[in-house]
């Protein structure tokens, strides 16, 4: 299937790692030029050397923490400086801390928000009018604990509900303005933070790797964790016209975990 979005220009957060190293993947495949944005210049730098080498497309790249309010429009200014127009934007970036309730502090609950939620608000608005110009899309890539509350996950369960909820909000300015808002929820991903978790799971009940990974698989109710590249797929899809009639859409990609509607 041809997707439409060849020479198409994106801004990708997150992009240096996981999720969002796979999603700068596929839009690369389908000929979209790429400003990867995260924090860890090198990452970035290797990242976009190997992705302009495999793909032959423009790639730049943008050192920045998202958390910080100016930061968001100077990855636009760069983006637009470098690829001379912006056709889509994916928030990927962010990270919230786990733990038991009472041992999360004000300053783990300011920088979950500052992040992954006040982040990915800012870079929407900066883009905005210049997504606007083009009909142009956004992605927000979310996460399964928007629907499934867990008493060690409060701090990214509320966060990632609040992202649903500001994606639908942004989708109904959106259908009035040509530019598609959609979010994506990702299950559980073949990622460091998904092994870091089987690594505590294997430091708590003195159990081997497998039988961590297979416990993690019988509770969840699913029969393999996810890849990075399915999730940068689904992204591609939504980026392109040939989705152009999916409006606030918050699709779940995790092999049926989430049982909730």
């Amino acid at each position: 299937m041809d997707l439409e979005i060849r020479d198409k220009a994106a801004i990708v957060t997150g992009a240096s790692r996981g999720i969002g190293r796979a999603i700068i993947e596929q839009l690369a495949k389908e000929g979209v030029r790429i400003l990867l944005v995260a924090r860890d210049s090198t990452a970035l730098e290797e990242a976009a050397r190997q992705i302009s080498d495999r793909y032959k497309v423009a790639i730049a790249i943008h050192v920045a923490d998202l958390s910080q309010p100016g930061a968001a429009a100077d990855v636009v200014d760069a983006a637009m400086a470098a690829l001379g127009r912006i056709d889509i934007l994916v928030n990927c970036a962010g990270a919230t801390k786990r733990g038991d309730f009472f041992s999360l502090t004000d300053d783990d609950w300011v920088s979950g928000y500052a992040l992954k939620f006040h982040g990915s608000v800012r870079m929407c608005r900066a883009a905005w009018p210049h997504l606007e110009k083009q009909n142009g899309s956004i992605i927000n890539i979310i996460g399964i604990g928007s629907r499934t509350p867990s008493a060690d996950f409060s701090i990214g369960g509320s966060v990632n509900s609040a992202l649903v909820n500001f994606t639908k909000a942004l989708a109904d300015l959106g259908r009035k303005r040509g530019v598609r808002v959609n979010a994506i929820n990702p299950g559980y991903i073949e990622t460091d933070r998904l092994a870091l978790r089987i690594d505590a799971i294997v430091a708590g009940g003195k159990k081997s790797r497998d039988e961590a990974i297979s416990e993690l698989l019988q509770t969840l109710g699913i029969s393999r964790f996810g890849r990075p590249d399915e999730i940068g797929r689904l992204v591609a899809f939504l980026a392109s016209p040939v989705s152009d009639y999916i409006q606030g859409a918050t699709l779940d990609i995790d092999g049926g975990a989430t049982k909730g509607i």
